[in-house]
């Protein structure tokens, strides 16, 4: 146990997941809250985590050294058992940073291809099979959980021609 109780610590890194519509411009815009996240968790009444957002960008937009600010924000914390909220679009090669960096803990990269504030389902799902999963996981390691998958980052893939993940 970790923190008063919070077993899971989930980090949000921004991505589509969290986009919200802007009125005044008209652009989908990475929202720097972590609201989407926490009204999951409160439907779902789930209590045993702790949210920390620190990036908030578009997946396209991460850099080396954001990925490094990451890992380093992981390897400072206490936690074992982490769950990345990320862009799909770069979640493989910032799963496959951490799987250079970190071997002792269990990480699951998560995220939606359609906002959250739009459409709460994908999401939803999503971060749910990446918590269950964390829940039950013993052996540390770097998974990704989208479409009704949780694997290890290097067997899950996305299909841009299909717009889904898919196991490899």
């Amino acid at each position: 146990m970790v923190k008063n109780g919070k077993k899971i610590l989930i980090i949000n890194t921004g991505g589509t997941f969290n986009k919200i519509y802007n009125q005044l411009n008209g652009n989908l815009e990475i929202y720097k809250k972590n609201k989407s996240i926490e009204e999951i968790l409160i439907a779902s009444k789930i209590k045993d985590v702790r949210v920390d957002g620190i990036i908030y960008k578009d997946s396209l937009d991460i850099t080396s050294k954001d990925r490094d600010k990451l890992i380093k924000y992981i390897n400072n914390s206490e936690y074992k058992k982490i769950l990345i909220i990320h862009g799909t679009d770069t979640m493989n090669n910032t799963a496959l940073h951490l799987a250079h960096k970190i071997k002792d803990k269990q990480i699951v990269l998560t995220g939606a291809m359609i906002p959250f504030s739009i459409d709460p389902i994908e999401g939803t799902s999503n971060l749910m099979m990446g918590y269950g999963f964390l829940k039950n996981c013993k052996k540390n390691n770097i998974y990704i959980s989208m479409h009704g998958f949780v694997k290890k980052y290097n067997k899950i893939k996305k299909n841009r021609n299909l717009g889904l993940f898919e196991c490899q």
